[in-house]
């Protein structure tokens, strides 16, 4: 069974943005995808967010196309109500992180990757930075 990985909006902000010294396992991990090893989801969220982030610095169209390329590989979680009241109810410090952690459930993602682990010490998902995931890939 292919490998159900759930993207941060930290991870995919750190490899369409090229952020050393981050950006090389992030685009080891969507070269993976891409390849259809490994499945992707974001939420939809997270879309929202890098174009903010990113066009900050960077050209906006650049931005979208850099959003476009990067959808091909992944797929889309929505933000349902549902989610949402989850989020409300749970005992994440950090609303947003919640959203993202209710969205993985609803997708069934076996692993959460994110360089904020600390943020998600109330997941059941096992969360992993880009790094622990791929040395856990080399050390089967």
């Amino acid at each position: 069974m292919k490998a159900k990985l759930f993207l941060d909006t930290n991870v995919v902000v750190d490899l369409l943005g090229e952020r050393e010294p981050f950006y090389d396992a992030a685009a080891k991990i969507a070269t993976m995808a891409d390849k259809g090893e490994i499945q992707l989801i974001v939420s939809v969220l997270t879309y929202s967010t890098v174009y903010y982030l990113l066009s900050r610095f960077e050209d906006k169209q650049l931005v979208k196309e850099k959003i476009r390329k990067f959808k091909v590989i992944t797929e889309t979680s929505d933000l349902t109500d549902k989610i949402i009241d989850k989020g409300l109810a749970s005992k994440f410090t950090d609303f947003e992180d919640a959203l993202q952690y209710y969205c993985a459930v609803k997708m069934e993602c076996n692993i959460l990757i994110t360089r904020n682990g600390k943020d998600f010490k109330q997941s059941d998902i096992p969360v992993l930075t880009p790094n622990e995931y791929l040395n856990s890939l080399w050390n089967k």
